[in-house]
């Protein structure tokens, strides 16, 4: 369940200057080899007065195509069997959604979309592909059975992840809210950056493992989105429920600092040899800098989230890897990130030591 230069790292891209306080205005798309409508350079400075609301709300559609209009203007009902292909397909790639977050990918249309998805999902349950273990407030929870992942990689749809859960431990544990707002943020993502590009739903995998078996370090990444930049090829994206501390959170982020910042040597023994990042040389191979990390903050009012943002700039400054954060009401209005870490290969080497030679 992974995606995978040694090539010096590239010049900085331009950055425009934006003084204290100033809103950046839309920029220009990043350049993508999978998208052109990939734009995600509408980021703001942090700064004490970011709580001024910014942005108009895009409402892009994000459903699957619908279901044709006659000329009577009557839309016909959507066959029973592409609403299940579409269900098991997102489930594969979010691992746990709501009929209403289904629908809102499937179909266009209101009550009569999640209708469409609610009986599809009991069809699916009864073939034995799909299960719902637990309830987000009123809403059941639903997740792919082992057979139901089976499924997708036999009829060649996704490819099978050995090691990736179905998400219906978690669920069943009473953690099923935290995986609720990650569909959420992956669902607004695609919406608002990538203006409703219902083909990018597939490039996103969750609870992606990163470690270094040397120092022992690991962690899971929330959501990785395979969507290349012009300099990376995945973007990683970590959210906050309002379930962990102000400290965890910090220290989840600074994690990503310390995997970017781990060198490893190579040259046969005897020779000078150099030394290159683990990431750059074992993990994403066919990036020229560190992926951007995105982090949303969700769980509780928007006022303690803008606090909490705040606080996690504070906790984080000096950071040397790039981190964009965002709360997911914003994100779902289509409104700026606030870049609180910008990407710095030279500092992470000064910080972290080189490895011993052999």
């Amino acid at each position: 369940m992974t995606y995978t230069s040694s090539a010096r790292q590239p010049d900085p891209e331009p950055r425009p200057t934006w003084t204290r306080g100033a809103e950046r205005p839309p920029g220009g798309p990043e350049s993508s080899a999978a998208s052109s409508a990939v734009n995600d350079s509408n980021v703001v400075p942090i700064t004490a007065a970011h709580t001024a609301r910014q942005g108009a709300s895009r409402h892009a559609d994000t459903s699957l195509p619908s279901p044709e209009t006659s000329a009577k203007g009557k839309k016909s009902t959507p066959t029973a069997g592409k609403v299940r292909a579409d269900a098991l397909r997102l489930l594969g790639c979010v691992r746990i959604a709501t009929v209403q977050q289904m629908a809102q990918v499937i179909t266009k249309e209101e009550s009569d979309g999640r209708s469409y998805v609610r009986r599809a999902m009991v069809e699916l349950a009864e073939l034995g592909l799909a299960e719902t273990n637990g309830k987000d407030g009123k809403h059941q929870i639903w997740n792919l059975t082992v057979s139901g992942q089976k499924a997708l990689a036999e009829g060649n749809e996704l490819p099978l992840r050995p090691k990736a859960g179905t998400g219906a431990k978690a669920v069943r544990a009473g953690l099923g809210p935290h995986g609720v707002a990650v569909t959420d943020m992956i669902l607004a993502y695609t919406d608002t950056v990538l203006s409703g590009d219902r083909e990018c739903l597939t490039d996103w995998q969750v609870e992606v493992n990163h470690a270094i078996r040397e120092t022992g370090l690991s962690f899971n990444t929330d959501a990785v989105l395979a969507v290349p930049t012009r300099t990376s090829e995945v973007r990683l994206f970590e959210l906050d429920n309002g379930t962990m501390s102000q400290a965890r959170l910090a220290k989840e982020v600074w994690d990503y600092e310390r995997y970017a910042g781990h060198r490893v040597w190579e040259g046969a023994r005897g020779t000078n040899g150099r030394t290159f990042p683990f990431w750059q040389r074992h993990r994403y191979t066919r990036s020229q800098t560190f992926p951007r990390l995105h982090v949303v903050l969700a769980g509780k009012e928007e006022h303690l989230l803008d606090n909490r943002l705040k606080a996690l700039a504070d906790d984080v400054k000096g950071i040397a890897v790039a981190v964009w954060v965002n709360t997911l009401p914003r994100l779902q209005r289509g409104e700026p990130w606030y870049e609180i870490g910008v990407d710095d290969p030279h500092r992470r080497r000064e910080r972290y030591p080189e490895p011993a030679g052999r």
